[in-house]
């Protein structure tokens, strides 16, 4: 059996990418997408306005919404799926604390799964930086991340989440960028965003001290990294209740 999904944001670079994906695999389909404005059809998946978004979840009855769109459209698409009773999987970055907010509210009423980043590596990552920030304590700490040039949330998403989790065990302060006479305070992790081409994404953190230099580094090499992890943690999540739920879940599962 393949769980219907809908896409939000199907007419954007990653929208088309997951309808791309979703194509070659028989254990999901995608049987409508969302965008701002209608798009007509995108490789035979009908996307509407999303203004007709609650008209079409009762009409195409998706299990489950993956969105990679605005915080503002995400969370117009929340409120539908509360609504139809539709779990939602969301990959958008850049929401303030008011929308990370109505994410968690929309938890008790339906399942939502929500993720920085849906490559598997990243999630090694994210678990060998706890490893190695807690066995490296006094070592300097700098975090670089780059993307292409239309991204528009610096620092990405991952950045972000990657310096919660140096935070979780080191108690320093994000400096975002150096300009001028700034000399390197011993409490202090440097934080710095590049944007150029059509870069997938590239983050690195840097632990130095004790004459060496530890890189814990991940590149994505294309789209459908993020693509296939989304449509991963979709299909997990159409067995799951109502709850907040987090990707790195779906990985410990397999």
């Amino acid at each position: 059996m393949s769980v219907p999904i809908a896409v939000n944001g199907a007419a954007g670079r990653m929208g088309r990418t997951i309808i791309e994906t979703a194509a070659e695999r028989d254990n999901v389909e995608v049987v409508v997408g969302f965008h701002a404005s209608e798009a007509g059809e995108i490789d035979g998946v009908p996307v509407v306005a999303a203004d007709d978004v609650p008209a079409a979840l009762d009409e195409y009855d998706p299990e489950i919404v993956v969105d990679f769109s605005t915080p503002e459209a995400a969370l117009g698409v929340v409120d539908a799926c509360v609504e139809a009773d539709v779990g939602i999987v969301v990959g958008t970055t850049g929401f303030d604390s008011d929308g990370h907010e109505a994410l968690e509210t929309a938890s008790d009423e339906v399942p939502v799964l929500k993720a920085t980043n849906f490559s598997r590596g990243i999630q090694v990552l994210l678990r060998t930086v706890t490893e190695a920030v807690g066995a490296l304590d006094g070592y300097d700490l700098e975090l670089t991340e780059t993307h292409h040039n239309d991204k528009v949330d610096a620092p990405s998403g991952t950045a972000d989440t990657i310096l919660e989790t140096v935070q979780e065990e080191r108690d320093v302060e994000p400096v975002y960028g150096r300009e001028g006479h700034a000399p390197r305070e011993d409490d202090e992790i440097g934080v710095f965003a590049r944007r150029a081409g059509d870069i997938r994404g590239e983050h690195e953190l840097v632990l130095a001290g004790n004459d060496e230099v530890v890189s814990l580094s991940h590149r994505a090499e294309d789209r459908a990294v993020f693509a296939a992890g989304a449509i991963d943690a979709a299909v997990w999540l159409a067995e799951r209740g109502d709850g907040w739920y987090d990707f790195g879940a779906v990985i410990d599962q397999d």
